[in-house]
């Protein structure tokens, strides 16, 4: 029940490496403590994403299991969110806004466990996060999908490897450097690029 999958993929590629409250946490974590303190924050943040996935795949199914026409409204609904986060992504691009998460100070020392369960913290009671798996996945299952929760699930898995992968990845370039003015440019033409996919 699955359509688009290599767009899925793509996009989602594209939404994973852009930084942002996650991110900015591995990499202080990695730069403060090294990359074992980055390697947890990326597992805690992947562990978090899990609650995201079970709450789309549940909440989404029951909710549409009862009508198509209510499925179509929440893509498109979801279809105007993601045109309203694309543009608010680039409008803050041009800004060149750091959030505040990405500019909060993490010095303190703090064992491995306490940072995987910051990281997982940080991704669950993130609403952007929420909001995005729900406009976000439905764009790719079928109205008359025979199983609409094994593909939602399917989906958040999908975006989670990938998501982890490369948090992971962050996390060991980080343990070796800390983030540069190249990064900053780096991060400001990432958000202008996935900002004009959402729209």
């Amino acid at each position: 029940g699955i359509h688009d999958f290599w767009i899925f993929v793509a996009t989602g590629f594209l939404l994973n490496i852009t930084p942002g409250p996650d991110m900015a946490l591995i990499i202080a974590r990695s730069t403060q403590q090294g990359t074992r303190a980055g390697l947890a924050a990326a597992l805690g943040v992947g562990a978090g994403a899990f609650f995201h996935i079970a709450a789309a795949a549940i909440g989404i199914s029951a909710l549409l299991g009862t009508s198509a026409f209510a499925f179509t409204v929440l893509k498109w609904a979801g279809a105007l969110y993601l045109v309203y986060i694309g543009m608010q992504t680039l409008r803050q691009s041009m800004r060149g806004a750091a959030p505040a998460a990405e500019r909060q100070a993490l010095s303190q020392p703090v064992a491995l466990r306490r940072i995987f369960l910051q990281g997982a913290a940080t991704n669950i009671l993130n609403p952007k996060v929420a909001m995005f798996f729900l406009a976000f996945l439905p764009q790719f299952v079928d109205v008359d999908a025979p199983n609409k929760v094994a593909a939602f699930v399917l989906l958040g898995l999908t975006f989670n490897v990938m998501g982890t992968a490369w948090n992971m990845s962050v996390a060991l370039a980080a343990g070796r450097l800390a983030p540069s003015e190249g990064f900053s440019r780096a991060k400001l033409w990432l958000e202008r690029e996935l900002g004009a996919i959402f729209v």
